[in-house]
């Protein structure tokens, strides 16, 4: 990777696109540290992050700024909850779908532009329920408004959010089209890796704690055993996911000779090759978002804070460390996977194409036996993919559940985003960098 980005710094055109993103990355991390106004952020972090289920998984999301109650504290998720809508509404709506398939360039900007209404509007809900929570939640994070009507107050907030998550959408609309890779992941990419210090002294702390013998409530505590195993499981959870990334089943492929005027094409062979994990991060990311959305709601509502509450229960059993979370969360992955595969990869299109070009695949006839048995490669790989990308998301889970370390729940499912995330955008600088490179056939 390190020698993908200093072959890549070398070409003025991709040096240009680096030094966007890392600007465009700088911007976004400038304002997840800029508060929005009549909110105390220091108190209001130390609520939460004592607080942990849902607003930790929030926070491990949008990094540093949702605690602290930034301008960009909504982050990505109104956008990721938009996409997920529309691209379901796609499948179900027929004028939508029309409109994807039919419409051509003018149809994805029509598309675009409702994802974009659509997450507008995700984000004044989003942020009028942290507006809520923040009022609810006891802890005197919402300062005084000098005079002005607290409804001004309200306002101010949740337009203040809005702006933010609007204005985030547009930066990484801009990385993907300016920068390298795919803006709005590398953005997530970016959240998720401001909370990394933070991470790393949480457990520095708790070893600390536990062989200085310092316990009580509100005293993180973890073996030194514990610490090892989570850093074991982490370079383990890399290095799988790094080989399933790079796994492909190739089908071969046979073209069949062909004499034009005096001469003879074809007789080759080759391979069509089928990734393991061919939606990548997204079934994970899209997963998280509706796994922890019914949470997401019960936490914004000021009855779920109290004990013994329908919201309170409501919320224990979307706790992100419990059972019914997993299975749920487990589901979706499944699901998502199968969702994203099916719109990346027709083994219909890719039979008639050989078909046009005189290929085939040896023992099966070119046509529709062709299509079938492509789908049925493609089902097969796409379910071990799937449970790839579940299994290695629910593990974490049940570690922490066994260890007593809730935050190993987050850390795995992040660790899968920051790991996907960096070698898509790898293999998007090289692709780059091999279209520059090759010489075509004048030389």
């Amino acid at each position: 990777m390190i020698e993908t980005i200093r072959n890549a710094w070398k070409i003025p055109e991709l040096r240009k696109k680096i030094l966007f993103t890392v600007f465009a990355l700088l911007i976004f991390r400038l304002g997840s540290v800029v508060p929005v106004p009549f909110v105390d952020s220091d108190l209001l972090g130390r609520t939460l992050n004592n607080m942990g289920g849902i607003f930790a998984l929030l926070g491990a999301m949008n990094g540093t700024a949702f605690s602290m109650a930034a301008v960009f504290a909504l982050g990505v998720q109104p956008y990721i909850n938009s996409s997920i809508i529309i691209q379901l509404l796609t499948v179900a709506i027929p004028a939508l779908e029309r409109l994807q398939k039919e419409g051509g360039e003018e149809g994805r900007k029509k598309l675009a532009a409702i994802t974009r209404y659509t997450t507008v509007g995700i984000a004044l809900l989003q942020g009028f329920g942290y507006y809520t929570m923040i009022r609810t939640t006891n802890s005197g994070a919402l300062l005084d408004t000098a005079g002005l009507p607290g409804w001004w107050a309200g306002i101010v907030i949740v337009l203040s959010f809005t702006a933010g998550s609007a204005f985030v959408m547009w930066l990484g609309e801009q990385i993907t089209e300016f920068g390298i890779g795919n803006g709005i992941s590398i953005i997530l990419f970016a959240g998720i890796l401001s909370r990394g210090p933070s991470m790393i002294s949480t457990i520095i702390t708790g070893v600390s704690n536990n062989l200085n013998g310092v316990t009580g409530e509100g005293q993180f505590n973890l073996p030194w055993w514990g610490a090892i195993l989570i850093v074991a499981g982490m370079l383990a959870i890399v290095v799988f996911i790094v080989f399933i990334t790079n796994a492909e089943r190739r089908i071969p492929v046979q073209y069949a000779k062909r004499v034009v005027g005096r001469k003879m094409y074809g007789g080759q062979s080759t391979h069509i090759p089928m990734k393991v994990n061919m939606s990548g991060v997204m079934p994970i990311i899209f997963a998280q978002a509706i796994a922890s959305l019914p949470a997401t709601i019960g936490a914004f509502i000021p009855s779920a804070q109290q004990e013994g509450t329908g919201w309170n229960t409501f919320l224990k059993v979307f706790d992100t460390s419990g059972i019914f979370y997993m299975v749920v969360y487990f589901l979706l992955i499944l699901g998502f996977s199968y969702f994203y595969s099916t719109m990346q990869f027709n083994p219909v299109e890719v039979a008639n194409n050989l078909k046009k070009n005189g290929g085939f695949i040896p023992g099966f006839r070119p046509g529709k036996p062709t299509a079938d048995f492509i789908h049925k490669v493609l089902n097969k790989i796409t379910l071990f993919g799937a449970l790839y990308l579940a299994v290695i998301a629910i593990a974490p889970i049940i570690t922490g559940n066994i260890i007593g370390v809730s935050s190993l729940a987050i850390g795995g499912t992040s660790i899968i985003i920051v790991v996907g995330v960096a070698l898509e955008t790898t293999k998007s600088m090289e692709a780059q960098m091999l279209m520059r490179h090759y010489k075509g056939f004048l030389e």
